[in-house]
């Protein structure tokens, strides 16, 4: 391609990225996607649902505490007010828009329970088929659409910035053309979604590395809490990669973590036992496999023969390694799911930046603090994305004068990662900076990192993994204390006080050749 503009331009077609443009009609958008639509992205993979206080016992009120508690100190509960308070909305907008949410025959929504909710609040779609269903109504509806364009095969490789810092498009790559290009925007929405990839062991596609969040920081925009990474304590532990996820509502049907001795032991660790918040959880799993019990997901009194009808997409993945739910223990293990952090956004979206904007999982709304309420997401990426439509539909919106790109990343070839490189990184991040660290585990995370930006085969792939990666790495060696998806073996009480870590590339270098600036500020 030729270099383009747009008045909007999104990066990313997942649920924030289209429900995002639809809200902005009759605005013109375009969105840019880096692989065919529907195909590549986190969002169709989610089997829990989405979570929204409609059941006739519960209360917008109910899900804030239960937000709040989650977080561990550190939820904006203005941003979980906003957040609960808009439940019910996007659940009858998406209904509107096409998704089909699983319906009693009385026609009221079938709701289910998830850790750390006090009440049955999540919404299904086709039993564990939430997120493909959500995606399949947004695609359709965005593709019929007449003021959004869709570009596929399009890869961002970094932001576009004027003198002043303000963002003004990206750099792009036209697959098909295989050309660079300059795209300039007066509004840029980051909807890149999160960074499982950067792990061994992920139910997120390989291909999340936080590109979104290393474009963000080289610009200059303030990156908050990124070492607080959930790891999903029952990913299917059957030897693919990425690891298929055993949804946390198996659990809220009755299903129990056991041991090889056949012993629940959820008990011994937490007082809500298998629905206790997915740290406890995970980091139980974890102690379980190290201490040579290991650890099963046990459906067999619980659901049994109706595992099949209920929960479709587990059962195949289980029935393709050999494995009947119905009858057999599911072997589990903790794997990297979703990234807490991101780019620190105000309640509308807006990051650091003039014209950058940011929504879903690469965005730190406030809303997850340090550890995520389950199936709070989906709901944060609608709610706040009608937010940033909201804001964006009416703005006069001008290009920063002269936007370019980073010197050096028109040095770089134009491909992903080295499968060798990343394979390092990975292993390096699951081995220092997964469920629990050190500062001798982190440090060896980044002398690998530090070690990889001189690699050889520098691509511009390699370049975005490795900065998202010592950004998640850095915020942990910062925060000397443990709290929700964030535990130090060498500190392992919560401090007293809560504070949030920001982190803004404009200090001085440092000896992997990037210039980060940071302090431990704000409380909640």
């Amino acid at each position: 391609m030729t270099n383009a503009a747009a008045d909007i331009l999104i990066i990313g077609a997942g649920v924030a990225g289209l429900y995002t443009a639809l809200k902005l009609a009759p605005r013109p958008v375009t969105v840019i996607t880096a692989r065919p639509l529907g195909k590549g992205g986190a969002t169709p993979w989610a089997q829990g649902g989405m979570a929204a206080a409609i059941g006739e016992d519960d209360s917008p009120n109910l899900h804030f505490a239960d937000t709040m508690e989650a977080g561990a100190g550190l939820v904006d509960p203005e941003a979980a007010s906003i957040l609960v308070d808009g439940g019910a909305a996007a659940v009858e907008d998406l209904s509107r828009l096409g998704v089909r949410f699983d319906r009693s025959a009385d026609g009221r929504y079938v709701l289910g329970r998830e850790a750390a909710h006090c009440r049955d609040r999540i919404v299904h779609a086709t039993g564990d088929r939430a997120g493909a269903a959500i995606m399949e109504a947004l695609i359709g509806a965005a593709q019929a659409a007449g003021h959004i364009t869709i570009l596929e095969r399009i890869v961002v490789e970094d932001l576009l910035t004027d003198d002043h810092g303000a963002v003004g498009g990206a750099l792009v790559y036209d697959v098909a053309a295989g050309e660079r290009a300059a795209f300039d925007a007066g509004a840029t929405v980051l909807a890149t979604g999160g960074l499982g990839g950067l792990y061994a062991v992920t139910t997120n596609p390989v291909q999340a590395q936080g590109h979104g969040l290393a474009f963000a920081a080289r610009a200059g925009a303030v990156i908050r809490d990124p070492e607080f990474v959930q790891f999903h304590p029952t990913a299917l532990d059957i030897g693919e990669d990425p690891a298929p996820l055993a949804t946390e509502a198996l659990r809220g049907k009755g299903a129990r973590l056991v041991n090889g001795d056949g012993r629940a032991f959820m008990g011994d660790y937490h007082k809500a036992a298998d629905l206790a918040p997915r740290d406890v959880v995970a980091r139980a799993v974890e102690a379980e496999r190290k201490a040579g019990r290991g650890a099963f997901l046990d459906a067999r009194a619980a659901i049994g023969a109706a595992f099949a009808q209920d929960f479709p997409t587990v059962y195949a993945a289980c029935r393709k390694a050999g494995v009947d739910p119905a009858t057999d223990l599911m072997p589990v293990a903790p794997a990297a799911h979703y990234h807490m952090g991101g780019v620190m956004t105000d309640l509308d979206g807006a990051s650091s930046l003039d014209g950058l904007w940011a929504v879903g999982e690469v965005a730190s709304s406030g809303v997850h603090g340090a550890n995520r309420l389950a199936s709070n997401s989906l709901l944060e990426a609608v709610v706040f994305g009608g937010r940033i439509a909201e804001r964006l539909r009416d703005d006069a919106l001008a290009p920063p004068r002269a936007p370019g790109a980073p010197a050096d990343r028109m040095d770089l070839p134009a491909r992903p990662a080295d499968p060798d490189a990343l394979a390092k990184i990975r292993r390096a991040m699951a081995s220092g900076c997964a469920l629990i660290r050190s500062r001798d585990s982190l440090n060896a995370a980044l002398d690998v990192i530090h070690a990889l930006n001189i690699y050889p085969d520098m691509t511009s792939g390699l370049k975005s993994a490795l900065v998202a990666a010592e950004l998640i790495v850095q915020g942990a060696i910062m925060r000397e204390e443990s709290r929700g998806g964030h535990y130090r073996s060498d500190f392992p009480d919560t401090d007293k006080e809560a504070f949030y870590t920001e982190i803004c590339a404009t200090g001085g270098e440092d000896e992997s050749g990037e210039d980060w600036d940071s302090e431990d500020g704000g409380g909640s």
